[in-house]
């Protein structure tokens, strides 16, 4: 079962595998990641959980990417950087959480460069 997301110094573990469902079975919108097929209500549960919090580690680590793209974006070192309105506009962000997500990415890129963990999130 997958973990939360670490914070600060804690290691990063990965989250439960996501199985990928046949294109076939995923056209189904009743069908997702076969839990209606799961009869036993502790395993429906324990599986369900499980997708959970892949989601949540996924969704958390994606949200870092964002951030990180964001600071690059903004880097006035760039010549094609973009102001936080332009990042806004892109990511369909309010202006002022893009500013967030542009500091947050520094925060990370910084540590990703001086070795250290990721800093919380926005």
């Amino acid at each position: 079962m997958a973990e939360q997301t670490p914070r600060r110094n804690e290691p990063r573990l990965r989250p439960a595998p996501l199985l990928f469902e046949p294109a076939e079975v995923a056209a189904d919108p009743e069908h997702f990641f076969d839990l209606e097929s799961i009869d036993d209500p502790r395993a429906l549960l324990a599986r369900a959980t499980e997708l959970t919090l892949a989601f949540r580690a996924a969704a958390d680590r994606a949200v870092e990417f964002q951030a990180m793209a964001a600071a690059q974006l903004a880097d006035p070192r760039r010549f094609d950087r973009l102001t936080p309105a332009d990042i806004a506009e892109r990511a369909e962000w309010t202006e002022d959480y893009a500013k967030k997500m542009v500091e947050f990415g520094r925060d990370l890129l910084s540590g990703a460069e001086g070795g250290h963990g990721s800093a919380d999130p926005v």
